[in-house]
C-alpha cells in the first residue's frame, strides 16, 4: 500500500509470539485535519469574550447576553458528551470528525450571515447565538477525538505525541483567539462582520480535508497489540466503576474544577480588566501570555513526570501554585496602572495551573484501569462543564452596575459597566494621582 510506513514488531507477553503491525503515513494526515478542526473550534467559542463589550454594542444586547454565546459550549456538552463517547466506539472515528467539521462550519457561516446586510436587527442575535450553538455541538466531537485517534493510528511510542499534538491545538486556538478579536475589530463595532467570516476561513478549511481526505474509520491492520484487542470496560460499566472509585471521584472534582475556573478566566478576563482602565488588545495579550506560559509549562512538568513518575506530587504542587497566582491575578486586576504585575499573574497562573492538565488526564487513565480512556476523560470533561456554568452564572450574579467612570475602557470608554468590588464607587482623580 503506498501509504504504508514503516512497521513496528511488538511481542505478546503471554503467548511469547512476535507479531509484526503495520502503521501508515496518512495517520499524520488525520491528526493535522484534527488539529486544525480542534483549533477552529476553540477560536469560535471564544471569539466574543475578548472584545464582550464591543460584542454587545453591535448586537445590540447586554454583556451578560455575549456571555451566552461562551456559556452555551458548556450548556450543550453536557447532555451530548455520552452520545459523543457512544458514537465514537460505535460508529467510528470518521463519522465523529465528519459530523464534527460539518457542525462546525455550519455555524460559523451562520453567525457570519446573521451580520450581512438585509438581516433584520432584532433578528441578529438569535441568529449569532444558533450559529454558536451548532459549533457548540461539533465541541464534544472534537474535544473527545485525540484520544481515539492516537489509539487506532498511532503505535505505541507515538501515541503520548500524538494525543498531546491533538489535545494542544484546542488552547492555540484560545490563544489565536485572545490576539485576533481585540486586533481585528480595533475599538470599531463596524469591524464585526469581518471578524466574523475570518473565523469561518478554517472552520471552511477543516471541512475540506476532513471530507476529502479521511475515507476510513480505521486503518487496514491495526498499529499496535493494544489497538487490535481492547480490554476497556462497556460504557455503561464503566461509569459505575469510577463513580465507585474514590481516588477518581476526587480528581473529577478537583480537575473539573480547574477547568471551570480556566473558563471562567478564558470568558471574563476582558470584562476584569476594561473596569480598571485596561485596553482589550491588553486583555488579549494576558490571554495570550496564559496559553503560551501554560504550553510551556505543561511541556516542562510532563518532560518531569515521565522521567520521575511523580504525578502525584506534582499534580499537588501545581495545584497549589496555580491557587496563588489565581489569587494575586484577583488583587492585581483590581489596580490601576499595573500592566507588569497583571501581565505576570497572567503568565505565572498559565505556567502552574494550564500545565496540569496533560499530567491530571494521565492520572485519570491511571487511576481507572480497566475504564476506557474516553468515558474516563469525558466524565471528567463533563465535570468542567457543569462546573464552568456555574461559576460562571455565580460571577456573573456577583457584579454591581457601576456609574459612568471616564476611566473605564468598557463599553468603549466610558459606558455604564460592571464591577466585581462592590464597595467601590467612581471618583474623579487627575493624571497622576490615581490610587489603587
Amino acid at each position: 500500500m503506498e501509504d504504508e510506513d514503516k512497521t513496528a514488531g511488538e511481542a505478546d507477553p503471554v503467548l511469547g509470539k512476535h507479531f509484526v503491525f503495520k502503521v501508515y503515513k496518512r495517520r499524520w494526515f488525520i491528526l493535522f485535519v484534527l488539529c486544525v478542526l480542534n483549533c477552529s473550534n476553540s477560536m469560535l467559542w471564544l471569539t466574543f469574550a475578548p472584545v464582550a463589550d464591543q460584542s454587545a454594542q453591535f448586537l445590540g444586547v447586554t454583556v451578560d447576553q455575549v456571555n451566552w454565546l461562551s456559556l452555551v459550549y458548556m450548556v450543550v456538552a453536557i447532555p451530548l458528551s455520552f452520545g459523543t463517547t457512544w458514537m465514537l466506539d460505535t460508529l467510528g472515528l470518521r463519522i465523529a470528525l465528519l459530523l464534527g467539521s460539518c457542525l462546525n462550519v455550519l455555524g460559523a457561516v451562520l453567525r457570519f450571515v446573521a451580520t450581512l446586510t438585509g438581516v433584520p436587527r432584532a433578528a441578529v442575535f438569535p441568529v449569532v447565538m444558533g450559529g454558536q450553538t451548532l459549533c457548540a455541538l461539533a465541541q464534544p466531537l472534537v474535544i473527545f477525538t485525540p484520544t481515539k485517534l492516537a489509539a487506532l493510528w498511532f503505535p505505541e511510542h507515538q501515541r503520548a505525541s500524538a494525543n498531546t499534538i491533538a489535545s494542544m491545538s484546542n488552547p492555540l486556538g484560545i490563544l489565536v483567539a485572545s490576539i485576533l478579536s481585540p486586533l481585528t475589530m480595533g475599538g470599531n463595532t463596524k469591524n464585526f462582520s469581518l471578524l466574523l467570516f475570518i473565523y469561518a476561513v478554517p472552520a471552511a478549511v477543516a471541512f475540506l480535508l476532513a471530507a476529502v481526505g479521511i475515507r476510513d474509520r480505521a486503518p487496514p491492520t491495526p498499529p499496535s497489540a493494544s489497538a487490535e484487542s481492547s480490554t476497556s470496560e462497556p460504557f455503561l460499566n464503566g461509569v459505575k466503576l469510577l463513580l465507585r472509585n474514590k481516588a477518581y471521584m476526587i480528581l473529577l472534582l478537583c480537575f473539573g474544577s480547574g477547568i471551570a475556573v480556566f473558563t471562567c478566566f478564558s470568558t471574563l478576563l476582558e470584562q476584569i480588566l476594561c473596569v480598571r482602565g485596561y485596553t482589550n488588545s491588553f486583555a488579549g495579550l494576558c490571554g495570550g501570555l496564559f496559553i503560551v506560559f501554560g504550553i510551556v509549562g505543561a511541556g516542562i512538568l510532563g518532560i518531569y513526570v515521565d522521567k520521575t513518575k511523580k504525578f502525584t506530587e506534582g499534580t499537588k504542587v501545581n495545584l497549589s501554585l496555580s491557587a496563588l497566582a489565581c489569587i494575586a491575578f484577583s488583587l492585581v486586576s483590581q489596580m490601576w496602572n499595573q500592566e507588569i504585575a497583571v501581565a505576570s499573574a497572567c503568565s505565572l497562573f498559565g505556567f502552574f495551573g494550564f500545565s496540569i492538565y496533560p499530567v491530571a488526564m494521565e492520572l485519570s487513565v491511571e487511576c481507572s484501569y480497566p475504564v476506557g480512556e474516553g468515558t474516563s476523560a469525558g466524565l471528567i470533561f463533563i465535570s468542567g462543564q457543569i462546573q464552568s456554568v456555574i461559576y460562571i452564572l455565580l460571577l456573573q450574579g456577583l457584579t454591581k452596575q457601576m456609574a459612568d467612570s471616564s476611566l473605564s475602557t468598557c463599553s468603549a470608554g466610558g459606558g455604564a459597566t460592571l464591577s466585581w468590588r462592590g464597595d467601590w464607587t467612581p471618583r474623579h482623580r487627575l493624571p497622576g494621582k490615581r490610587k489603587c
